[in-house]
């Protein structure tokens, strides 16, 4: 009788030394996690967008391509620019912000990477500029181009890095968004593209409920 009990504990302990990252639920099932590999910064393609509250995600994919030394490609396949940063998929699409979901699922389906296997970085009006969120899925919140991605993959579990960009003026959000930061608000947003950094390689590298509970919690900003 001991014979099956040493087998299944064998197969635990073989799936517990996987990549994944298991992680406990009201401490009565487990688990796994997968890992990240695909980052999508999302943003508008353009000179007139460049550097606006709405491409912040396009900043950070930018940076991240910048510190692994990797080179923006623009692929035939797909309407997107992407780079390697390791074994990690970096995307950019360029098919603007609101049609976002339709080049990202064409690399998903290529690679054969499933949607919790990416972490999309985008903007967020309601967060205060400066403030991350990480979440493991749920809805778009008003974002278009998440709701594109939503749309396309038919889930919303897909992991997001919301990034806080100020409250939009009651005028509109429009305008807001596609404006860009004011000149005592950069070293913030400079300050943000780098935490943001921190918490998207803390993401593939230890996995996203590690980068949660390290982002997600209040900082004085």
């Amino acid at each position: 009788m001991l014979r099956p009990l040493r087998l299944r504990r064998k197969r635990l302990q073989k799936r517990r030394s996987r990549r994944s990252n298991p992680f406990s639920i009201f401490d009565c099932a487990t688990v796994e996690e997968k890992a990240i590999r695909l980052v999508a910064g999302l943003g508008n393609p353009g000179p007139e967008y460049a550097a606006t509250r709405h491409n912040i995600g396009f900043m950070v994919a930018d940076q991240l391509a910048a510190q692994f030394g990797s080179t923006w490609e623009k692929s035939a396949k797909w309407d997107a620019l992407s780079a390697k940063c390791g074994a990690v998929f970096l995307i950019k699409p360029m098919s603007f912000m609101n049609r976002s979901g339709y080049p990202l699922f064409a690399v998903a389906q290529f690679y054969k990477i499933e949607p919790e296997q990416m972490l999309v970085v985008l903007d967020d009006l309601a967060l205060p500029l400066g403030r991350l969120r990480l979440r493991g899925g749920g809805g778009s919140g008003g974002h278009n181009g998440l709701e594109s991605i939503i749309m396309q993959f038919g889930t919303e579990e897909i992991p997001r890095l919301r990034i806080g960009i100020g409250e939009a003026p009651r005028e509109g959000s429009v305008d807001y968004v596609l404006s860009r930061f004011f000149d005592e608000e950069k070293p913030l947003v400079g300050s943000t593209i780098n935490r943001a950094l921190e918490a998207v390689k803390c993401a593939i590298d230890n996995g996203l409920v590690s980068a949660m509970n390290t982002f997600n919690k209040t900082e004085e900003i």
